[in-house]
C-alpha cells in the first residue's frame, strides 16, 4: 500500500454508547467484603451496567445511531462489521440484526468478528480493506456485555459499552497511516465455547511477560509503518484493567507519558472489545487537526494503529458522544440488580412470568422492517402515518389500498400522550411503564418505556426511540428485539 493510498482512507464519523446505569463499586464491595475483602482497593467510582433489555447488539445499534444522527445519509454504507466476544447469537448474523435496525440496504455486506480482545482493531483493518476494494463507507460496531463471577476483580473492573466507526475516503476526520500486528497464543484469559465467564491467569505474569513484551512490538511496527517518531505521538490509547499499564508502555516505547489517554475506568470500567474504540472516540471529541494518535490492544498477541487527524476533525460531532453518555449516567447501589441483569441471580417472576414466548420466525420475517427498523407506512393520499404498515390505509372516510410508502420513525422522536405504570406483570425493572407515544410528523404507537424510574414519565414529555430486547424465549434461547421509548434527558449541568 502506498502512502497516498493510506492518506485517502480513514475515519469519517464516530460514535459511542454507554448504558445509563452505573453500578457503585462501593456497593459491590460491601456485598462481598465478607468473602473478598481484598477488593477494597477497587471501590472508587462506578462501572457501566447494561439494562436487562440491552446486549451487544442493542448497544452497537445505539453507538451507530450516535454517529449517524438524523441527517446523515445511510445509502453510502456498503458493509457492516460487528466485533464482540459476547455476541447474542453464535449462529445468526449479529451484524445483520444491526443492519436491519438501522434500515440499511439489503445489498450490503455484513460479517461478525470476535475471538480476541483485539477484534475491534482487527475490524478496522478489515474495514480498510473493504474500502480499498470499492466499499463507499464501512460501518464498524464493537460492543461487549460480559459476565463475571461474583466477588471477583473482574466484577469491579468490567463495564458494558459500545463504539462505532464509519470508514471511507470522503471527508476523512482521521487518516489511518500505520498498522502493526503481533500474533501469539499468549493465554492471559480464555472462555471456552458454551461457557459464560472468563478464566484468568496471574496478573504479574500477564503484565510482565505478555503486555510488556508483545504490545511494544506492535506499537513500534505501527510507528515504523507510518513513518512517525515515538516522540511526536500526541495521544496513546491502551485499554487495560491493570493500574498504570499504559504509562509503563509509553516509557518502554519512548512515548511521552503526558500523551496517555484516560481509560475511563473510574466512570464506566472496561468494555472489553469496545474499550479501545470508546477511548478513541473520546479522544477524537477533543483532538485538533494534524495530531497523531496511537491505539493499541492486547489479546492473543497485540495490534496497534497510528492515526493522524485532519482539518475535518472540527467539522463533525456525534449526537452525544462519550462525554455526553458519561454525563447521562445515574448511580445504582442495588448490587442484586447487577446479579439479576447478568443472569447470575434467578428472581421469582411469578406465574405471569411463565408464559411461552415462542417467536413465529415466518411472521418476524414478513414484518422485519416494522419490528427491527421501526418503519411505519405513510399514506401518499391522506398523509396519515400508520403503524404497523399495511396494504390498507384505514383513515376514517378515506380508506385506500396500496397507497402507503415506508416511513421510518426511529429518528423522529415523539411525545407521551398517555401512560401507565404497574407492578402486576412480570418485568425485570418494576414498575412496568408503557403508554401511547405520538411521533413528530405523524404516527401513534403503544410502547414500553425503558431506563426510567417511578416519577420519570410524564404526559406531554419528550421521548426518543431506542432499540432494545423485547423478551427472551428461555426454552429455545431466542432473543426478540423491538423499539422502546425513553425520556429525552439533558446531561448534568445542561438546561
Amino acid at each position: 500500500m502506498t502512502l497516498e493510498q493510506k492518506l485517502n482512507t480513514g475515519i469519517t464519523a464516530y460514535g459511542a454508547y454507554i448504558p445509563r446505569l452505573r453500578m457503585s463499586r462501593q456497593s459491590i464491595w460491601q456485598a462481598n467484603a465478607w468473602f473478598a475483602p481484598q477488593l477494597k482497593g477497587k471501590v472508587k467510582g462506578t462501572r457501566a451496567l447494561a439494562n436487562w433489555d440491552e446486549d451487544s447488539i442493542t448497544m452497537s445499534v445505539a453507538a451507530a445511531r450516535d454517529l449517524l444522527g438524523t441527517n446523515r445519509s445511510r445509502a453510502e454504507i456498503d458493509a457492516v462489521l460487528f466485533a464482540s466476544t459476547t455476541p447474542p447469537f453464535a449462529d445468526r448474523l449479529n451484524a445483520g440484526v444491526v443492519s436491519e435496525a438501522l434500515n440499511l440496504s439489503e445489498s450490503l455486506s455484513a460479517s461478525d468478528t470476535g475471538g480476541s480482545q483485539c477484534a475491534a482493531l482487527a475490524g478496522v483493518a478489515q474495514a480498510m480493506a473493504l474500502a480499498k476494494i470499492g466499499a463507499r463507507e464501512v460501518l464498524l460496531t464493537a460492543a461487549d456485555c460480559r459476565k463475571t463471577r461474583a466477588g471477583s476483580a473482574q466484577e469491579m473492573d468490567y463495564g458494558d459499552g459500545a463504539a462505532a466507526l464509519l470508514l471511507g475516503s470522503e471527508k476523512v476526520l482521521a487518516e489511518i497511516i500505520g498498522e502493526g500486528t503481533v500474533t501469539a497464543d499468549f493465554v492471559d484469559h480464555y472462555r471456552e465455547t458454551g461457557e459464560d465467564i472468563d478464566s484468568h491467569w496471574e496478573e504479574r505474569w500477564v503484565r510482565d511477560e505478555g503486555i510488556n513484551c508483545l504490545v511494544p512490538k506492535a506499537i513500534n511496527a505501527a510507528l515504523q509503518s507510518a513513518g512517525v517518531d515515538a516522540e511526536s505521538v500526541d495521544y496513546l490509547i491502551f485499554p487495560s484493567t491493570f493500574r498504570k499499564m499504559a504509562e509503563q508502555l509509553s516509557k518502554v516505547c519512548g512515548i511521552a507519558q503526558e500523551s496517555v489517554v484516560d481509560n475511563l475506568s473510574a466512570q464506566m470500567g472496561d468494555a472489553g472489545v469496545a474499550q479501545a474504540l470508546i477511548m478513541l472516540c473520546s479522544t477524537l471529541e477533543q483532538a485538533l487537526p494534524n495530531q497523531t494518535i496511537v491505539v493499541a490492544g492486547f489479546g492473543s498477541g497485540a495490534r496497534a494503529l497510528v492515526l493522524r487527524t485532519t482539518e475535518e476533525i472540527q467539522s463533525f460531532q456525534p449526537v452525544r458522544g462519550v462525554a455526553g453518555y458519561l454525563a447521562l449516567g445515574t448511580e445504582d447501589t442495588n448490587y442484586t440488580r447487577l446479579l439479576a441483569y447478568k443472569e447470575q441471580l434467578q428472581l421469582d417472576k411469578g406465574m405471569r412470568g411463565e408464559q411461552d414466548k415462542k417467536t413465529a420466525l415466518s411472521t418476524s420475517w414478513r414484518h422485519r422492517r416494522a419490528l427491527l427498523g421501526l418503519v411505519a407506512g405513510r399514506c401518499t393520499t391522506a398523509g396519515e402515518v400508520h403503524f404497523p404498515p399495511s396494504r390498507l390505509s384505514y383513515t376514517q372516510g378515506a380508506a385506500a389500498l396500496d397507497t402507503q410508502e415506508p416511513y421510518p420513525l426511529a429518528e423522529r422522536g415523539g411525545r407521551i400522550l398517555s401512560w401507565s405504570a404497574e407492578s402486576l406483570s412480570s418485568y425485570m425493572a418494576p414498575p412496568h411503564h408503557y403508554g401511547q407515544v405520538d411521533f413528530h410528523g405523524g404516527g401513534r404507537l403503544l410502547m414500553e418505556f425503558t431506563d426510567v424510574l417511578a416519577g420519570e414519565v410524564n404526559t406531554g414529555g419528550d421521548v426518543e426511540a431506542v432499540f432494545r430486547i423485547k423478551d427472551v424465549d428461555d426454552r429455545r434461547h431466542y432473543t426478540r428485539y423491538f423499539w422502546k421509548a425513553t425520556p429525552v434527558r439533558a446531561a448534568k449541568g445542561e438546561v
